[in-house]
């Protein structure tokens, strides 16, 4: 039949042109589905070290640059905080160091972008806006399009009227088995 030979070139087509895409899905899904685990767009670094305690301490330039010199940090900051007369936080670039200047202890947290997955991540999870908010709608209507397309690919006995119904339905009743479960 004429319609299963359009059916296919659109089906073969369309998944070549989501190839792309998907990838940053099936990578961004997986990672963003484990985020109470770990962080996926930020490798976060804690460690604690200990500095000169000086309760006097002024948020000066030089004091700030001498902490961040015990700590091999580089001397450079934005901005430092005093929370409360016991506590220094300096502001880096790529983290914070909280210091408590009545017993020297330190928290150095550098925070660094992971650079795959930081680039799929915010494209999943639409930080763009504006057109890329139109490319995921019409990647999400191709994937429609592909879905409803490969339903006919095959005929026969493995297609939709034999094994492929089958499958079908099971593909189906996976989201509604979840949905009674969850809610």
């Amino acid at each position: 039949m004429k319609w299963r030979r359009w059916n296919n070139i659109l089906h073969r087509d369309l998944g070549y042109l989501c190839v792309g895409l998907t990838l940053v899905y099936v990578v961004s899904g997986v990672a963003v589905n484990h985020v109470g685990a770990w962080n996926p767009s930020y490798d976060i670094e804690r460690r604690v070290a200990t500095v000169r305690a000086d309760p006097d301490v002024p948020a000066g330039d030089a004091a700030v640059r001498a902490i961040l010199r015990q700590l091999d940090l580089a001397p450079q900051y934005r901005t430092t905080f005093r929370p409360d007369p016991e506590s220094l936080r300096i502001f880096l670039e790529d983290g914070t160091v909280d210091v408590d200047v009545t017993t020297g202890e330190a928290t150095v947290e550098i925070v660094r972008r992971r650079p795959v997955l930081f680039a799929v991540n915010f494209l999943h999870l639409n930080h763009p806006k504006r057109l890329w908010t139109w490319m995921a709608d019409l990647y999400a209507v191709a994937l429609g399009l592909l879905a409803v397309t490969g339903v006919f690919v095959l005929k026969g006995k493995k297609g939709i009227t034999g094994r492929g119904a089958w499958l079908t339905a099971a593909g189906a009743v996976v989201p509604l088995l979840f949905l009674w479960l969850y809610r």
